[in-house]
């Protein structure tokens, strides 16, 4: 597979000893090496980003340009992910003088400005800054020769169409477009494809539900946050796992959660959106070369984490989605490891829970922790007998004790009784009215006079 990259390319691939391509990489290179437009989705660590960015440095390689201009754009819709691609493209580009740039927010404009004016070939942004700088006139598209869209649902679940409609017009027409992205179910996704990719070729592979088979996935109920954060300390002192991330909703409670397990004695870091980029680049390299076990984080962090020995995954709150939980799940069990993800579910997350498992096709595994059972156990199952029987149904007595159906034979004996009497039996048997001592009867003859 790899024999038909530039030499310069193989020789980097042979430093890194990637002998063996992965399926993503098998499927697409030669797709995007053809000039045709892609939509790819599989799992992640999959090796998504070297199935773009090998073909695309081939061919930058393989036809120079003495025009000025940026290339390549790769949009992403997070700083992390940035992060990673740029990381990523530097280990595969180092034989060669091809240079890429990155612009998101979080860093200096005037900085980015700098690094534009010397015309980098490949640009890694988020869409937000890079439409900051095309309003800016610091950089032009129009030469444009190949746009990649990485994660492209979460672009669109984060808000970002419109801006990613409007880089797109100011790209070259001429240019190749690739989608890729560990779903392909993102709401909107299919207008997208529509819209910006000529007759793509689709793949699908190493789906979500072909990795659920590495991954143990549970549940546990919880009563409370209080509830939550014991349970979080316990899991996190009784499971065995190289590393863990627990994720939460809020950059409040990523930062509670986070003091309150460094004072329980964990290895913990956090990480959201209102750290600075140089905070998040140093706390997720301490996280990767394993200065602290445990990193609590909101979904800023759940696309772009890539990082080896992730055996454990908490869900402190559950994701919004189901693709958002994929995404956090998606950081253990990966390249054919094995791994566990454990969320915590309240009463008010029960049924959101269970959208997600119908969204998955799955069953996640209740559990529950004997040192710190709860109240709260799930949704009670009502009773078929008595008051507790289901609302709008009639007991049909199948449930019934004998003392029950008895009183039950009763209570329909003395209806249908009641049926049966004549009317005028039934009014006969009615008290008489009185007035001041006098029944009506007696009144009757007065009304007359």
């Amino acid at each position: 597979m790899f024999s038909q990259l530039h030499p310069k390319l193989q020789k980097t691939l042979s430093k890194l000893n990637f002998n063996q391509a992965t399926d993503i990489q098998a499927a697409a290179i030669p797709l995007v090496l053809s000039g045709q437009d892609l939509a790819a989705s599989a799992e992640t660590g999959s090796g998504k980003t070297a199935a773009y960015l090998l073909p695309i440095l081939h061919q930058i390689l393989e036809n120079p340009s003495n025009q000025s201009g940026t290339r390549t754009l790769v949009l992403v819709p997070t700083r992390e992910l940035a992060r990673q691609v740029e990381k990523q493209f530097e280990q595969l580009a180092q034989f060669t003088s091809i240079k890429a740039g990155s612009l998101t927010g979080g860093a200096s404009m005037q900085y980015q400005r700098a690094m534009l004016r010397k015309d980098p070939e490949v640009l890694i942004a988020t869409p937000g800054r890079i439409l900051d700088h095309i309003k800016g006139g610091a950089t032009e598209l129009d030469k444009l020769e190949y746009l990649v869209l990485d994660e492209a649902d979460k672009m669109l679940d984060m808000g970002f169409s419109e801006d990613v409609t409007a880089i797109t017009d100011s790209c070259s027409t001429k240019r190749q477009t690739l989608l890729f992205s560990a779903t392909m179910n993102g709401h909107g996704l299919k207008q997208i494809m529509t819209q910006l990719l000529d007759k793509p070729q689709i793949l699908k592979l190493n789906s979500f539900e072909d990795q659920q088979q590495q991954i143990r996935q549970q549940i546990i109920p919880a009563d409370d946050l209080k509830h939550k954060e014991k349970l979080t300390h316990w899991l996190l002192s009784h499971e065995q796992y190289r590393k863990a991330i627990v994720f939460c909703n809020t950059k409040s409670q990523v930062d509670r959660l986070g003091g309150l397990l460094k004072y329980h004695k964990h290895e913990t870091g956090t990480l959201h959106g209102n750290n600075s980029q140089e905070l998040r680049n140093q706390i997720m390299m301490q996280f990767r070369d394993g200065k602290f076990k445990v990193l609590v984080a909101s979904d800023v962090a759940a696309r772009g984490i890539d990082i080896k020995d992730v055996d454990l995954v908490l869900n402190f709150d559950m994701a919004q989605n189901g693709d958002d939980y994929i995404h956090r799940v998606g950081r253990t069990g990966r390249a054919g490891e094995s791994g566990l993800a454990i969320s915590l579910i309240s009463s008010r997350e029960w049924n959101l829970m269970a959208t997600i498992e119908k969204y998955l096709k799955t069953k996640f595994e209740k559990r529950l922790v004997k040192a710190l059972i709860g109240s709260y156990t799930g949704p009670k199952q009502l009773k078929a007998n008595g008051k507790a029987a289901t609302k709008g149904k009639r007991n049909s007595g199948k449930n019934l004790t004998a003392r029950e159906k008895k009183r039950l034979e009763k209570k329909l004996a003395k209806k249908q009784k009641a049926k049966q009497e004549p009317e005028d039996q039934m009014s006969s048997n009615k008290p008489k009215k009185k007035f001041g001592g006098v029944s009506e009867e007696g009144l009757a003859p007065l009304r007359k006079k």
